[in-house]
């Protein structure tokens, strides 16, 4: 849809093609040497060939025709024209008479043999009454936003094509000089990159807005809330190694892993906080109920009631997630690049995410009851 068969491309705008060329060239030096590239190469958007018959008017006159006359002259004789159609069985073929290859390779032979006939009759070389000669040309003309273009091609490996774009664009700022007029886009992948990028920053802060919404609305205390929510980063964690781990570079696929990833998270960190509480209030009745006041070892205790029973759970949870993505993973074929890209930062996460709810959040957990009961004391 960019016109660019390359991960990046480099668009230069302009008036004149052989300046523009010449940037686009400056350009195509420069990328090269920028670490992770693996071929750059500018169009060659001048240089071609042409034949130019260009009519004398005066001549034309001498001999009474006119320019259309002429032009229709060098159609038949170059480009040919159709006389007849052929007819072979069901087939059709189209008759196409025109001047033998031989007689119309080159400029003087081709003012010398066509023939164009006067009004009298009389056949005068083509020569006689137009000047014929090879000049030099653009090979295609690219327009865009009512500029002419030039593209260079750019092929990168290891490396994401966000850092890369930093890096090219930076060098290309500090050693190509733009006369006023002149100027260079970059596009490829990298503009729809640009766009996801920009729709991340909006759908990111709003999930994690909706996760925070939907905690609160569940725990209706802020604390918990609270509690869910910073560990989420640590379940990100196992994703991140896992992406380092297999080479993988940050995209639109992957962000769309981390934030399933961080639903997971949020999820089984929620189910942790359930259990935990059910502990810590049973405690709390129990000694109540001897008329005493809960302390800070009754705390510990039920965190490790409350944690022991969320084992099981928490491991068939990994190990049924994990058995449906590694396939994902480790897949192959058509969209196996994108697949694999959002299962794993899920199967990093889901391992360090054992972790986290384990570990992590009982501490959080028995931090903040701790700080409570010192404060209900004080």
């Amino acid at each position: 849809s960019t016109g660019i068969r390359t991960p990046i491309g480099i668009k230069v705008f302009g008036k004149d093609l052989g300046e523009m060329e010449r940037l686009a060239r400056e350009i195509e030096t420069v990328v090269k040497q920028v670490p992770g590239t693996t071929s750059a190469f500018a169009e060659r958007i001048t240089g071609g060939f042409y034949l130019n018959i260009e009519p004398d008017r005066a001549q034309l006159a001498r001999y009474g025709l006119g320019v259309g006359e002429l032009q229709d002259v060098i159609g038949t004789a170059l480009g040919g024209e159709m006389v007849t159609t052929t007819v072979e069985g069901r087939e059709r073929f189209g008759v196409t008479v025109r001047y033998p290859r031989e007689l119309r390779t080159d400029p003087q032979q081709i003012a010398r043999e066509v023939l164009v006939p006067t009004m009298d009759g009389a056949m005068v070389p083509l020569g006689q009454v137009a000047r014929v000669e090879v000049a030099k040309g653009a090979p295609g003309i690219r327009t865009e936003n009512a500029l002419l273009s030039a593209y260079i091609f750019v092929d990168i490996r290891e490396r994401d094509i966000g850092s890369y774009v930093a890096d090219a664009r930076k060098a290309v700022n500090e050693q190509v000089k733009f006369p006023p007029g002149y100027y260079a886009t970059w596009s490829g992948q990298f503009e729809s990159m640009e766009r996801a990028v920009q729709k991340m920053k909006v759908v990111i802060p709003v999930t994690l807005l909706i996760i925070f919404l939907l905690l609160y609305l569940n725990f209706k205390r802020l604390t918990e809330t609270l509690i869910v929510m910073l560990s989420v980063p640590f379940a990100l964690v196992g994703g991140v190694w896992l992406m380092w781990l297999m080479g993988y570079n940050m995209s639109v696929a992957v962000a769309v892993g981390f934030i399933a990833l961080a639903g997971v998270a949020a999820e089984t960190g929620v189910i942790m906080l359930i259990y935990l509480d059910h502990a810590w209030e049973e405690i709390q009745a129990k000694r109540r109920a001897e008329n005493k006041e809960p302390g800070v070892a009754d705390l510990y205790e039920a965190i490790m009631e409350g944690a022991v029973e969320r084992v099981r759970p928490k491991m068939m949870t990994v190990v049924a997630i994990m058995a449906g993505l590694l396939p994902i993973l480790w897949g192959t074929g058509t969209g196996s690049e994108v697949m694999s890209r959002i299962a794993a930062p899920m199967v990093g996460g889901m391992i360090s995410s054992t972790v986290l709810t384990l570990a992590v959040i009982p501490a959080i957990y028995g931090l903040v009851k701790q700080f409570e009961l010192r404060r209900r004391r004080a």
